[in-house]
């Protein structure tokens, strides 16, 4: 059980310059004994409202440095507070504040929200286990307008979609990792400097003045955590789900017009989607 959606906003102060930080959090607990579920014995359990307040009082004692270490801090305490708590599982996303710029110039308390994705992570712990740190990106939207297909495909009697070697490739990505061991890690630092948003980007899209060419959705998944896992280290496992946007043509003819693919229209459902998790070797099989 535990407590979903805690939104608030961080504000931290270095003189006249400000930095912000607006996360959501969601923290579930499971206690070593079962006894408000069978016998409605609440002893032990920690209110939900407990809960959140614990949330809010980390974030203003500690600050966020960054959300993984966010998480870690509430995982962290629920443990070492708590002795009925048997395992923590705490979710933490960030709203995409940027800060202004001003002819070049960084504004020092004024910030922009730009939909680039919502950076997330998690962080559990079972009692006597290892902590475990997750992180990623949502709600990435990417489109190529063309260097994407889809052709030899298996076919029977229920087939109707055409061939195609040039279409529009779109869709919402969704990319989770999880790190091997987290100790002293610099999680900024491997969003930032490793860049592995730039990754996404660049698996998807290819070299800028060409692009690269797409045979599958599957194939462009797969392209996107070969890049990551070659180029961040800390990177063991990671998961891509892309829900695919397809686009139709509109049929002009009625009109009077040719429409050679200049006006489309999306399919909003069904809508497509694939998924792959793939691994370092001597990760998986350990």
């Amino acid at each position: 059980y535990g407590k979903n959606t805690i939104k608030f906003l961080r504000l931290h102060k270095e003189g006249k310059k400000h930095f912000v930080k607006e996360v959501e959090v969601c923290t579930h607990l499971r206690l070593t004994s079962a006894q408000e579920y069978l016998d409605g014995n609440n002893s032990l359990v920690i209110p939900t409202d407990t809960i959140k307040n614990i949330v809010l009082v980390l974030a203003k004692k500690h600050g966020i440095p960054t959300i993984e270490q966010f998480a870690i801090d509430i995982c962290k305490h629920f443990m070492t507070t708590f002795c009925q708590v048997g395992y923590v599982k705490t979710y933490v996303q960030e709203v995409p504040w940027q800060r202004l710029h001003e002819n070049g110039v960084p504004h020092i308390h004024s910030f922009i929200c730009v939909p680039d994705g919502i950076r997330f992570c998690e962080a559990e712990q079972c009692r006597n286990g290892p902590l475990v740190v997750f992180a990623g990106i949502k709600d990435l939207k990417l489109m190529k307008t063309t260097q994407s297909g889809f052709e030899g495909f298996y076919k029977n009697e229920h087939t109707t979609l055409p061939e195609r070697n040039d279409r529009i490739l779109c869709g919402e990505l969704f990319c989770k990792w999880s790190y091997g061991d987290c100790k002293d890690f610099d999680f900024d630092c491997i969003w930032y400097k490793n860049k592995i948003r730039e990754c996404i980007l660049e698996a998807f899209a290819g070299p800028p003045d060409c692009g690269e060419y797409s045979p599958s959705y599957q194939k462009t998944v797969n392209c996107i955590q070969m890049c990551i896992l070659s180029k961040v280290s800390q990177v063991q496992v990671i998961e891509v789900v892309l829900n695919n946007t397809f686009y139709n043509v509109v049929d002009m003819t009625n009109l009077g017009l040719i429409n050679d693919k200049e006006v489309l229209v999306p399919v909003e459902t069904p809508y497509g989607s694939c998924a792959c998790t793939l691994g370092r070797k001597k990760f998986l099989e350990a």
